[in-house]
């Protein structure tokens, strides 16, 4: 199985992130910021990763650096567990609707990060969550995964169906993109040999 373990410490988080790309979408993921938990979980459900998120961040200072963190832990497990690539489908993309909400994700696992995000959200707050965070957390995994990653709002008026809109889209974006292509296994999906 491609898998990954990755520890991350700093002085403002403490992180653990397990992960099986080729797994049924289990997930375990405590950080300590309920909604980021619940996105988490949809993450790891839709895309069929199995995904274990251990966080202990500066909570009292805000939840920025946790959320931020965790996705840059994530993308570092992302890229570790697909190792050189070989056999993936590389690309994915969806539109995922919920209720009023409509996302289109587009991605491309080129090893060349890149975050396009036209997701605005209504509101500053889903409970005492920052919406502004949902990007925060994206560019962290974009970057670290080396993802080229589209994220576009086409409808919304609920920031929560908007945000888990977001993630759901993502989710299976990845799924798609991280597939084994049964006319390609044993390749590179490159022309240059490498991603």
């Amino acid at each position: 199985m491609r898998s990954a373990q990755i520890t991350r410490k700093t002085a403002e988080t403490e992180i653990s992130v397990e992960i099986a790309l080729d797994g049924t979408g289990s997930y375990d993921n405590q950080t300590g910021v309920g909604f980021f938990d619940h996105m988490l979980d949809q993450l790891a459900r839709h895309a069929l990763i199995d995904m274990t998120i251990r966080c202990t961040g500066d909570l009292h200072i805000d939840d920025h650096h946790s959320v931020e963190d965790v996705g840059i832990a994530l993308g570092q497990a992302l890229t570790q567990a697909m190792g050189d690539k070989r056999g993936i489908r590389r690309y994915g993309e969806c539109h995922l609707p919920m209720d009023d909400a409509l996302v289109r994700a587009a991605l491309d696992l080129s090893g060349r990060p890149y975050l396009v995000w036209d997701a605005e959200m209504p509101t500053a707050k889903i409970g005492k969550f920052d919406t502004e965070l949902v990007r925060e957390f994206f560019q962290a995994l974009a970057t670290h995964g080396g993802i080229t990653l589209h994220v576009t709002k086409l409808a919304g008026i609920n920031s929560h169906h908007i945000a888990e809109a977001a993630f759901k889209a993502v989710a299976r974006a990845l799924r798609d993109a991280l597939e084994t292509d049964p006319r390609k296994a044993d390749t590179i999906p490159s022309t240059k040999g490498s991603l």
